[in-house]
């Protein structure tokens, strides 16, 4: 049975692309003014979409059910309250059902160890928006150090990546009158001390990226205007953005200007006796620092000083031996052909490095002596979890906080003082869903080019083999995003606990197994990501884990492209899609809001670029004449960072081409696609509840 299958999947009418469409004359674009978000012609069309899918979706018993499930997930005052220190207190942002929009709040070491802590409120951003009549969404707070008494509280209206920033006085827990104060606009403000910033904003024409973020960054001055800010550096029209901030640590302190031209390349300016000094890096580096060290994470290839130092490597040298010419890198990390580097963490005395062996977590301590760096491996991880560590308080001491998280086992929260025994048991999340006979394992498909691509299954043990399971797919390919197992009570009680299938594809463009795999997919080879996809699905049916009729497939921004290019190339391989805040215009995104941003992992479509970009922008490849699997677009109006005008565009031309699917848009949200707990548990509901339907 199992060669009958292989044979009917690897017939050209089944696993080949279909085949690309005649390109017509570029004509003008019939539904660009769907682009408009908020013109009533616009939302009366969404408004008239919306109608019909949750006339379908969100009508019967199995939606209401599944939402309040959803719902109650999300307020659970079980979950895990995790918390950032500041001075003396630790605090933490809050949702429930008490607290819609949330509360900031606060509480001390003692209370935040015990089963349920007392809880101090700082900010009710229920109580704001009402008192203002606004729509707000918490979007962040930076508190100025060492006493943290004053801070820069970030709100958006309605979830939007645009913020309006306002000055906060812990003291007496409110907003200072007369205080800094930034009206709405996509920008980054920093503590230079209580009475100067560092702000990039929009200060009128010019000021702006063609991306939509700051180009300058300026010094303000308390009881001044901010349109008088004094300009200290002004990047390209053409950059992503640029900002600058100071590291306030004690002794250590300094001031740093950003730049980056590219979404993968940076300049890193160091003020130096009122002078910028760039630091000679490769421009794909990341580069950091902290107290006397200099870190430098390698996308590519770098020689210097007679050494060559490979792609994906962590480097480490002090920081004034730098910047005086040295180039003895300490080598804190080396990739393997199956290891890449995760990420670290740096506290007082030592850094944590965080690294993946084949997609599975690995952490190691490592300390600098007079000898070299002396290193050490945590024991007792989990097979296939994801770990993450992050410094308490890095400044002061040598604390860190460890996540512990699978697919099926609810996530652990321990503490741990480096050097000093062993990690204790904070907190942990209830089970939320009865995981009982799941397992996870990990499978290898083959690529179309020979490439291994490896993907995690969670199903019960028992899992019958008969091609009839309901099966998710959800993949990303992107931006160097890695997928890491990790548990989520959703879709554990949406999805696993009624017996569905679920599967993560570490395909190419993530970051699984460092640069290379991101870079193996960028711009004219994107078509890697998806022939990896689709030998994950193909190889999931030819494993009769499940079958095309019950295959379904997920995935949300990046993603979204991702759904639709297998939307338009693999339509028989899949039975229903769900196309979540998608880019899928790719002659025009980077017109559109945050689009021009992403020119590094796309191409630009208005140069030599469009003759491969063409190859995988859906909203250009649909057609009358091919039969795709149902899909559901889901996406926000509020979203500035990725337009809706994309699923709006997509969901419209489909429709005139007679094609059979759903559309929904959430009126606020932001790229997240909700604004508060009771619209995300809505529109979950509605994307499991059409996915039950098309695949059971």
């Amino acid at each position: 049975m199992l060669t009958l299958a292989l044979s009917l999947l690897l017939s050209p009418a089944f696993a080949e692309p279909a085949a690309e469409p005649a390109l017509a004359a570029e004509v003008e674009d019939p539904y660009l003014w769907l682009e408009d978000v908020g013109a009533e012609r616009s939302l009366d069309w969404v408004r008239a979409q919306n109608t019909v899918s949750q006339g379908e979706l969100a009508g019967t018993p199995e939606f209401a059910a599944r939402r309040e499930r959803l719902l109650s997930i999300m307020d659970s005052d079980a979950k895990i309250p995790m918390v950032s220190k500041m001075g003396d207190h630790y605090y933490n942002f809050w949702k429930d059902a008490s607290h819609v929009r949330g509360v900031w709040r606060r509480t001390t070491w003692e209370e935040y160890q015990e089963t349920s802590p007392t809880w101090e409120t700082v900010l009710d951003i229920d109580a704001l928006g009402a008192a203002e009549g606004e729509s707000w969404v918490w979007a962040g707070a930076s508190c100025l150090p060492p006493k943290e008494e004053r801070c820069l509280i970030s709100l958006s209206r309605g979830g939007a990546d645009a913020t309006v920033v306002r000055e906060w006085d812990m003291t007496t827990r409110s907003f200072v009158e007369g205080g800094f104060e930034a009206p709405e606009a996509k920008q980054d403000l920093a503590w230079i001390d209580q009475d100067t910033l560092w702000v990039g904003s929009d200060f009128g024409p010019g000021s702006l990226t063609s991306s939509g973020y700051p180009r300058t960054v300026r010094r303000w001055t308390r009881g001044t205007p901010l349109s008088s800010a004094e300009l200290v550096y002004e990047g390209q029209e053409s950059d992503v953005a640029v900002s600058a901030w100071r590291d306030h640590t004690k002794g250590f302190e300094r001031d740093w200007v950003y730049r980056s031209p590219t979404f993968y390349s940076s300049e890193l300016f160091l003020l130096v006796d009122g002078q910028l000094q760039k630091l000679d890096k490769p421009e794909d580096a990341n580069l950091s620092a902290f107290r006397e060290w200099m870190y430098l994470e390698l996308r590519s290839d770098w020689t210097v000083a007679g050494q060559t130092y490979t792609a994906g490597s962590l480097l480490a040298i002090e920081l004034d031996e730098f910047l005086a010419g040295g180039r003895a890198f300490d080598v804190l990390f080396t990739p393997g052909p199956r290891t890449s580097l995760a990420g670290f963490a740096v506290t007082k005395k030592y850094v944590v490095l965080a690294t993946l062996d084949n997609v599975r977590s690995r952490l190691e301590l490592l300390k600098p002596t007079r000898k070299g760096w002396t290193r050490q491996a945590f024991p007792g991880l989990p097979e296939f979890g994801s770990v993450n560590a992050w410094a308490v308080d890095a400044e002061r001491s040598d604390e860190v906080f460890l996540t512990i998280t699978d697919y099926i086992t609810p996530t652990t929260l321990q503490h741990m003082r480096l050097g000093k025994g062993q990690p204790k048991t904070l907190k942990q999340l209830p089970a939320f869903f009865d995981a009982t006979g799941l397992s996870i394992s990990q499978h290898e498909a083959t690529s179309e080019d020979g490439t291994k691509i490896p993907y995690f299954q969670v199903a019960r043990t028992d899992l019958p083999l008969d091609g009839t399971n309901p099966t998710l797919l959800y993949g990303y390919g992107g931006f160097e995003v890695s997928m890491l197992p990790s548990y989520s009570g959703g879709t554990g009680a949406t999805w696993l606990e009624p017996g569905g299938v679920f599967v993560v594809a570490n395909i190419r463009g993530g970051g699984e197994f460092g640069p290379a795999w991101h870079q193996a997919a960028l711009k004219e080879n994107r078509n890697k990501a998806y022939e990896d996809f689709a030998a994950v699905a193909l190889d999931l049916v030819a494993r009769e884990v499940t079958s095309v009729d019950h295959l379904g497939i997920i995935g949300g921004s990046n993603g979204g492209l991702l759904v639709g290019n297998m939307l338009t190339d693999y339509p028989k391989l899949f039975g229903a899609a769900v196309c979540q805040v998608p880019l899928l215009d790719m002659k025009r995104y980077n017109k559109l809001l945050a689009g021009a941003s992403w020119m590094g992992e796309y191409g630009d479509p208005d140069t030599d670029d469009w003759s491969f970009l063409q190859r995988y922008s859906p909203y250009q490849k649909v057609s009358a004449e091919v039969e795709y699997p149902r899909i559901l677009f889901m996406t926000s109006t509020r979203d500035d960072r990725v337009h809706p005008g994309h699923a709006r565009k997509m969901a419209a031309r489909m429709m005139e081409q007679q094609h059979d699917l759903l559309y929904f848009e959430n009126i606020e949200g932001g790229h997240g696609g909700a604004a508060d707990n009771t619209q995300a548990a809505t529109m979950w509901a509605m994307a499991y509840t059409f996915l039950w339907n098309e695949l059971k």
